[in-house]
């Protein structure tokens, strides 16, 4: 007897499909059971004397006329180090985000960088915008 390769299927065996979705829906079940069992445990209690908070970023903006200004209020460079150097007393590192608009001289910000450098602060970020839709 001769077998016809030719001759389409007339059923599609789905027992394995549906072995597959039991398994996977047995995993399933255990898994999420699985996650919402724990142990209960006394955790340790730790000391409200100093509560820890995140640096605060300063901000260094220049302006188009070359003023500077650190975080809301206008300073001088020199102001800027003392500012800076005392801010680094405190917290030895903190991040610094400097912000050029976009008509700045090029030397301010330089000269920003280079206070920046002196006082070893390393954490710097210059600030930049998307450019517009084309």
């Amino acid at each position: 007897m001769k077998i016809q390769e030719d001759k389409p299927y007339d059923d599609i065996n789905i027992t394995p499909m549906l072995d597959l979705a039991y398994v996977l829906l047995v995993i399933f079940i255990l898994m999420c059971t699985a996650s919402v069992q724990g142990l209960k445990v006394n955790l340790p209690k730790a000391s409200a004397s100093k509560p820890l908070t995140a640096p605060k970023t300063k901000a260094i903006t220049i302006k188009d006329d070359g003023a500077i200004v650190y975080d809301t209020r206008p300073v001088t460079l020199a102001e800027l180090e003392q500012f800076l150097a005392a801010q680094k007393a405190q917290t030895p590192e903190f991040p610094v985000v400097v912000k050029g608009a976009g008509l700045t001289q090029y030397q301010g910000v330089m000269d920003v960088l280079d206070v920046l450098g002196r006082l070893n602060i390393t954490q710097v970020g210059l600030a930049t915008s998307k450019p517009a839709a084309q």
